[in-house]
């Protein structure tokens, strides 16, 4: 006697596979005549435009929050950084090495912080054209992003704002120039 388990197993997949391929051409079918009706205007709502322009957050340079300045200094003239600006009895300096620049910090910082400078250029150099930091204020805000310090909306000029990435790192947005 010969097994009918393989002929039950070919007309289950066959059933399978004819189920399939009814379920798939009435999901285009369906769809077809969802994408050709028009839309009325009173339900359809226009998409908000997004500003597709990259935010021009600045020269960026890493603020380190240092124990003794000195000794940082000695340190980072070893890797070809100069002091460019800043003010030891201060407690802070600007080093940089080529295009790179790093700020370091005596009791100014909590933590290492990322910093953006819209209104300089990689050289801390005014720029005549960049994005005034209480504009990207708005655009973080709009993105979602919660601020730990927000430039005064009602001034012009320098002004700053922060806010923290998801690992606890200190970003600072910081405008010198009117």
């Amino acid at each position: 006697m010969k097994s009918i388990l393989p002929k039950i197993v070919l007309g289950t997949c066959l059933v399978v596979g004819a189920l399939a391929l009814a379920f798939a051409i009435g999901a285009a079918d369906e769809a077809a005549k969802v994408s050709s009706t028009p839309a009325s205007p009173s339900t359809s709502k226009p998409e908000p435009k997004k500003d597709l322009r990259p935010m021009k957050l600045g020269a960026f340079s890493v603020s380190l929050a240092v124990k003794d300045l000195g000794a940082s200094r000695a340190f980072y003239e070893k890797l070809d950084f100069q002091q460019v600006m800043g003010d030891a009895k201060q407690n802070w300096l600007i080093l940089r090495s080529g295009e790179t620049t790093i700020g370091i910090f005596q009791g100014v910082f909590e933590r290492n912080t990322m910093t953006f400078n819209p209104s300089w250029n990689s050289q801390a150099q005014p720029l005549k054209e960049f994005e005034d930091v209480r504009k990207i204020q708005h655009q973080l805000q709009a993105n979602g992003l919660t601020l730990t310090l927000e430039a005064d909306e009602k001034a012009t000029g320098p002004g700053s704002v922060m806010l923290v990435d998801p690992d606890g790192n200190p970003i600072l947005i910081d405008q010198h120039v009117p």
